[in-house]
């Protein structure tokens, strides 16, 4: 899985450096000084090093816990993210981390620690009020948990803070540190949904529809709160038929007492993001729907989007009393992440 690993001299000696190093043997292990020289090169190729990313392990400085990006998050909360990991093992063609960054290669911040820390300290500034923290933005919450154990190590902070909302964005169906935790009503695991016949052109590399369905169905069913993120929302032929069949498929096997909230994000990119995911991927049909450039962003025209979010929000009021949903139509340009 993984045949390169690049590791930052200050974490060289650190037990999770060392733990990740014992378990590919066989890997090749080449010291930087920052992950930087070797994650910010100019002139990678993002679509070759994903056939074979390498993994960088490193410290983070600064940015533990950040203000979500403008037009994202609970309504009624003060929302931040955080990110323990930069990029995805998943290959979605519509992700905008691969318009984000120049390498495709896998960051992870050994240093959990000070994440915690500092996770601690936003809901002590914040008590009494209610708090949400994110993890997911930028890469699979649960899907290297096997190689990372984060959720593993998180948790625990969560259960000591039950006023404040953790939410775990994932398409995967790593289950393992919830299956072996007490439930916490407090975390959400929040699934990325779309219909499965785009899914299957789309989502490269993930979990299918089928799988993720039925990992919400064994997470439900030991007590955890699960989230629906039809997240982005993609146009097309039948568009309609496709997402009520999806929607009533989750609602016809997934107890509605286990859905925590429901959200809707539009598909959306920064022009010189779309012009760089557009290059990579010129033949890509998604790319050559009905999209409109304007303000800075190109997405779907404002009556598709609407059409699309009105319908299914429709659909699920017919199906769920009262569902929370909430926004998540953000411009991912306003990401307040700083790379060194």
């Amino acid at each position: 899985m993984v045949d390169t690993i690049y590791c930052e001299e200050s974490v060289t000696d650190h037990p999770r450096t060392r733990e990740i190093f014992s378990r590919f043997k066989s890997a090749r292990k080449i010291s930087v000084p920052r992950y930087g020289a070797i994650f910010n090169k100019r002139d990678q190729n993002f679509k070759l090093q994903k056939r074979n990313p390498a993994l960088i392990l490193a410290r983070k400085y600064n940015g533990f816990v950040l203000p979500v990006p403008d037009g994202f998050g609970l309504s009624d909360h003060n929302n931040f993210y955080f990110s323990h990991m930069y990029n995805c093992i998943y290959d979605c063609r519509y992700c905008f981390l691969q318009g984000l960054y120049s390498s495709a290669n896998y960051v992870l911040f050994v240093n959990y620690e000070d994440f915690s820390t500092q996770i601690e300290a936003t809901i002590a500034a914040h008590k009494g009020k209610n708090v949400a923290f994110f993890s997911g933005y930028d890469c699979d919450s649960l899907a290297l948990e096997n190689i990372t154990n984060f959720t593993s190590f998180i948790l625990p902070l969560f259960k000591k803070n039950p006023t404040a909302l953790l939410e775990l964005r994932t398409k995967s169906i790593q289950l393992k540190p919830m299956i072996i935790s007490d439930v916490l009503k407090n975390c959400v695991i929040a699934y990325s949904l779309i219909p499965d016949a785009i899914s299957k052109h789309l989502d490269i590399k993930t979990p299918s529809i089928d799988r993720r369905i039925h990992a919400m169905k064994k997470l439900a069913a030991k007590g955890w709160k699960l989230g629906l993120r039809f997240d982005p929302l993609i146009h097309g032929e039948d568009w309609r038929n496709l997402y009520k069949g999806l929607i009533d498929r989750i609602f016809s096997e997934i107890p509605a007492d286990s859905i925590h909230s429901i959200s809707f994000g539009a598909l959306r990119f920064p022009k010189a993001m779309f012009k760089k995911i557009h290059s990579m991927y010129p033949k890509e049909l998604l790319f050559s729907g009905p999209l409109l450039s304007t303000g800075g962003l190109v997405s779907y025209k404002s009556d598709i989007e609407n059409e699309m979010i009105s319908f299914c929000r429709h659909v699920i009021n017919e199906t769920i009393a009262q569902p929370i949903i909430f926004n998540c139509s953000f411009d991912p340009s306003t990401k307040k992440e700083i790379i060194p």
